[in-house]
């Protein structure tokens, strides 16, 4: 997520599915209290959660 990927090319990399992938990616922005908002993309707003958290 960190390099810019999506749910496939991750799914690919870890030889998973993609919809496996796609849940749990789901699943992290919901723990991170990121919700789906047109002006900022959900992965970089969890990039930017997991470099901040102390």
């Amino acid at each position: 997520m960190a390099q810019g990927l999506s749910n496939q090319p991750i799914a690919q990399r870890l030889f998973l599915s993609e919809s496996y992938t796609s849940k749990h990616t789901t699943s992290i922005f919901g723990k991170l209290g990121i919700t789906d908002d047109d002006n900022n993309n959900r992965r970089v707003r969890a990039v930017l959660a997991y470099l901040n958290k102390p």
